[in-house]
């Protein structure tokens, strides 16, 4: 948990502010932001496509440490980033190390909870990535506020991701399930076919996540004059992931997947519709409550839903699938969200945002009981 902690921390520390990076350091428009900030999520999806193969083949915990070290190895190219093509490489590159480590590390956390508590302790894991990805926005819009120094930002992820490839070495793991045959590659070893629905809606889920974390600061100043209350609308969003979290947890417990997912689902979905069509303060914040609420639920149900699919042999792929189909979306959150933002403004990009949750919520309605078989 403390190493997955630290893999989301130093990568949503910087999230919220690289596009006012790019456009002050670099004077990079918005369209080559989204096109910049892309190529990372690019990456990692190609690297967790074979990270799953990679993962159920070899020992997992050797595999993880070579991840965490080159992951934490390139924040230190953006201090060394004088140029947007220099950046452009270091922040690609380092999506497939990142990408990577959060497959092997997930999947040693599954390898280390007994079979009877598993989708409780993938709740509880999750909340790891939760804290991570909903708290460092805060801290990082927080140092900026009182800094305005980009450069304390990288040095502060550096020293965060150096803190959980330390922590890593301290992984105590079970003998690895592996199947003789599993080192051949094919289809079935780096994408686990039974569970590509859930692969689709998680797509979904993450395209509406990603255009709303990178471009959450610029729309806030830009429409609705907030220039100090992007840390607080992730602060709001990281307590109730938190706390959607912990109640989801009963669920869990008693093996009430589709549930928690559909919860999820629905609450999220408003969440994400509240941000765009009540343009104020107080719709602002009340997306942040039910974005988090539902995301707290629809993380650990879906994950669940697919490692239940996965032989023990492949609950890396499991893992990939799941994580491929997350970045997959973001990639193509950040893309279209920038290409939109740039040709019709924010507002498009928002509603493009919300009709995608809104999607994701029908095709949920009309297959979740198949998902649940």
């Amino acid at each position: 948990m403390l190493t997955n902690f630290t893999l989301f921390f130093s990568f949503y520390l910087l999230t919220p502010l690289l596009p006012l990076y790019l456009s002050e350091t670099f004077a990079a428009s918005k369209d080559t932001i989204g096109l910049v900030l892309s190529g990372y999520t690019v990456m990692a999806l190609a690297a967790r496509i074979l990270s799953g193969h990679i993962v159920d083949s070899y020992p997992r915990k050797r595999v993880l440490l070579w991840f965490l070290m080159a992951n934490f190895i390139l924040f230190g190219g953006y201090l060394a980033a004088g140029t947007l093509l220099w950046f452009t490489l270091v922040r690609t590159l380092h999506g497939a190390t990142f990408g990577a480590s959060t497959v092997a590390n997930s999947t040693m956390a599954i390898d280390v909870l007994p079979a009877s508590r598993r989708n409780e302790g993938i709740g509880y894991y999750g909340l790891s990535n939760n804290l991570g990805s909903a708290l460092a926005p805060t801290v990082g819009i927080l140092v900026y506020k009182h800094t305005h120094h980009f450069e304390l930002l990288f040095l502060l992820a550096f020293i965060t991701a150096a803190i959980g490839y330390l922590a890593s070495r301290r992984i105590t793991t079970p003998p690895q399930p592996q199947a003789t045959a599993q080192r051949r590659f094919s289809l079935r070893t780096v994408f686990l076919t039974q569970g590509w629905y859930i692969a689709l809606l998680i797509a979904h889920f993450g395209f509406c996540w990603g255009l709303l974390s990178n471009y959450l600061a610029i729309y806030g100043k830009e429409h609705l004059g907030v220039t100090s209350g992007t840390g607080t609308y992730f602060l709001i969003l990281s307590i109730c992931l938190i706390l959607s979290r912990l109640h989801g947890n009963r669920s869990l417990r008693q093996g009430r997947l589709i549930h928690n997912a559909a919860i999820g689902t629905v609450l999220s979905t408003i969440g994400y519709v509240l941000f765009i069509a009540w343009p104020s303060m107080a719709g602002y914040y009340a997306s942040a409550v039910f974005i988090g609420l539902g995301n707290g639920h629809i993380w650990p149900a879906f994950q669940n839903l697919i490692i239940s699919l996965a032989p023990s042999h492949q609950r890396g792929t499991a893992n990939s699938t799941i994580l491929t189909a997350w970045d997959l979306g973001m990639g193509l959150g950040i893309l279209l969200g920038g290409i939109a933002a740039e040709h019709w403004g924010y507002d498009t990009a928002f509603w493009l945002m919300a009709a995608t949750h809104i999607l994701a919520l029908l095709l949920f309605a009309i297959r979740h009981r198949s998902i649940g078989a």
